[in-house]
């Protein structure tokens, strides 16, 4: 504990964020309907280093960062819709993240297979109607590689200009993206996953469609 607080100055988040890009199928409407129960993939995170950051960590290192890191926004993003089921009434059930990580790794999926994946394989592979998964693509501008190596340690963030995340639904009937969202985080962004969800979710939350509050 007393090592975590040494760096709890650097654990500030500032959202300077662009306004959100929104893509909405004409077919979502139809698909809404019959849409029961939805799984929420592990995130798709890349991190851009420069060069010289680039020797500081290597690829398997930089990988499992990703992939902690990926699992972590999974896992806050299931916790926000259990947690506002009752303010936001959502029509369909979120499947337990569990259960979903537990089919993947049966069925031999890797973390860094995901990204290959038919969406109407896994779907079928984990028994719902659609999947949702975040992709978050994080910059590290510093000239030194200790934030990269605070994430390793502490699994946060170090200092960033900005995080590009978006939110995709695809139908789990033909694989077809349904909703995207698109969010920009810019600014002094150093923050644990929780955070970032957070700063997503409180703004996606306004327009995401399995809400019956909209």
């Amino acid at each position: 504990m007393k090592r975590n607080a040494a760096f709890l100055p650097f654990l500030i988040l500032f959202f300077a964020a662009c306004s959100p890009k929104i893509y909405t199928s004409s077919k979502f409407d139809d698909a809404l309907a019959k849409h029961k129960t939805v799984a929420i993939l592990p995130a798709d995170v890349t991190t851009r280093l420069r060069p010289n950051e680039a020797k500081n960590i290597t690829p398997e290192k930089l990988g499992d960062l990703n992939e902690k890191t990926g699992l972590a926004i999974q896992d806050k993003m299931y916790s926000w819709f259990l947690r506002r089921s009752g303010e936001y009434r959502y029509t369909v059930t979120f499947q337990d993240i569990t259960r979903t990580n537990a089919l993947l790794k049966q069925a031999g999926i890797a973390y860094k297979d995901l990204a290959a994946k038919d969406r109407t394989e896994l779907a079928k592979l984990l028994g719902v109607d659609a999947v949702l998964q975040n992709r978050s693509s994080m910059d590290k501008p510093m000239s030194e590689g200790a934030a990269v190596a605070l994430g390793v340690v502490f699994g946060v963030w170090g200092n960033t200009n900005h995080v590009e995340t978006t939110i995709n639904i695809h139908d789990g009937a033909n694989g077809e993206l349904l909703w995207k969202y698109d969010y920009l985080a810019s600014g002094s962004v150093g923050s644990s996953a929780d955070r970032l969800v957070n700063a997503l979710m409180r703004n996606a939350s306004r327009k995401f469609p399995y809400s019956a509050k909209l």
